[in-house]
């Protein structure tokens, strides 16, 4: 029997979408199929509304998201996802209780999406900082439900502080919980128990590197565009996200010259578009102190800007990601063999390895059993969401199969 819902353990929850009368019901939601009618029309609807706000185009995740949900794109994960032999019957497996990330604004969309297209009730924790792109999300999510009146049930966004009482109370009915934000707060969570058949879906502290075949980016026609596509990967979160590349390490014939456009082009994008803080710079340059007094082969490379960092390494060691930094702070290392980048990729914080050049270079990688890396996709792709995240295929862990025999 499933516990119900104490309303003294939801004081101080603020609902940005919802309200508590939602969220009392939804331990009662009837779950529903995967990919469905009516959540296909839903999330598409919120796609246009998305796209058709003129505010929303200052925010290029914002759009991304927004297409990531239209109609076409839904339906070709509809295709990849489901199985259609006539022996299981999916449905969502009830009540998913999101923990989104503070730092990357437009997570908690992604994770709201991932498990309301599974067919389940969803209650996701907004981060506290108000970024623009939530406040945007969330106005057409308001304005889709008017639309979709049958989805109200289903929807609950919720702020509140650290109060274990009200994690303890969302988790007693969730089905599912979904801990973005890493090591500290899913500890944290962990501290409220779930129901002995719940699950829980957690990603942890990560980081993320790029490699660049030289003799590829010097023959690439549009480096501009190359550029553009690193300060979406990195700049646009602050270089917060676990997809960021912190470490770019180079190959081939031509490393310098390819360092000294790829590095001028992305300074041109960062100062057209990037608002700077001093305190970042004063971070910078405590990360490359912090690592040089513990390490020798350290070297601080003049970009000329404090917008961008680099520094360089004559080798890699274990713990360089205890070192990394944000808002453009970036490692540099050249490399000859790919399996060179083998102590970096081991490491199960090791998330994606974005890159200019041929995929293949990293089989060798791979055949070597590295115990990290859960992505690799080409510079520009880091931050595009699937399905299919930090190695778990979301569609079997928010679903359940029942057998028909």
């Amino acid at each position: 029997m499933r516990k119900s819902l104490d309303r003294e353990g939801l004081k101080g929850i603020q609902y940005l979408t919802g309200n508590e009368e939602i969220l009392m019901r939804m331990p009662k939601a009837e779950a529903r199929e995967p990919f469905g009618e009516e959540i296909q029309e839903f999330l598409n609807t919120l796609s246009r509304t998305l796209l058709s706000m003129p505010e929303a185009r200052l925010y290029p995740d914002v759009v991304t998201f927004a297409f990531w949900i239209r109609k076409s794109s839904v339906k070709k994960l509809a295709e990849r996802f489901t199985e259609k032999n006539g022996k299981g019957f999916h449905l969502g497996r009830g009540v998913a209780f999101h923990i989104a990330p503070s730092n990357v604004a437009v997570n908690y969309a992604y994770s709201f999406a991932a498990g309301f297209m599974t067919g389940n009730a969803n209650i996701v924790r907004i981060p506290s900082k108000d970024f623009p792109q939530i406040a945007l999300i969330n106005k057409a999510v308001h304005a889709a439900l008017e639309q979709h009146p049958d989805c109200v049930p289903y929807i609950c966004f919720v702020r509140y502080g650290r109060e274990q009482r009200i994690n303890d109370a969302l988790s007693s009915i969730a089905d599912v919980r979904i801990v973005w934000g890493g090591d500290r707060t899913i500890a944290e969570l962990r501290k409220s128990p779930l129901a002995p058949r719940a699950t829980e879906i957690t990603f942890a502290d990560r980081y993320s590197l790029s490699v660049i075949d030289s003799d590829t980016y010097m023959a690439a026609e549009d480096p501009g565009r190359i550029a553009d596509d690193f300060y979406n990967d990195t700049y646009l979160t602050d270089q917060n996200a676990c997809t960021s590349p912190r470490l770019v390490a180079w190959c081939g014939s031509k490393i310098g010259q390819a360092k000294e456009r790829f590095w001028g082009f992305l300074l041109e994008r960062v100062r057209q578009k990037y608002e700077f803080q001093p305190i970042q710079g004063v971070n910078k340059l405590t990360n490359a102190y912090l690592a040089a007094a513990g390490h020798s082969g350290i070297h601080m490379v003049c970009c000329g800007d404090n917008r961008l960092v680099c520094v360089e390494l004559d080798s890699l060691f274990d713990n360089l990601m205890d070192f990394r930094g944000d808002s453009g702070y970036f490692y540099e290392y050249n490399f000859r063999d790919i399996l060179e980048l083998k102590p970096i990729c081991d490491d199960t914080h090791c998330q994606t390895v974005s890159y200019i050049g041929d995929r293949k270079m990293f089989l060798p990688l791979l055949e070597a059993g590295i115990r990290g890396v859960d992505r690799i996709v080409p510079i520009g792709k880091t931050m595009d969401f699937d399905l299919i995240w930090d190695g778990c295929n979301l569609y079997e862990r928010l679903t359940r199969t029942i057998s028909l025999m």
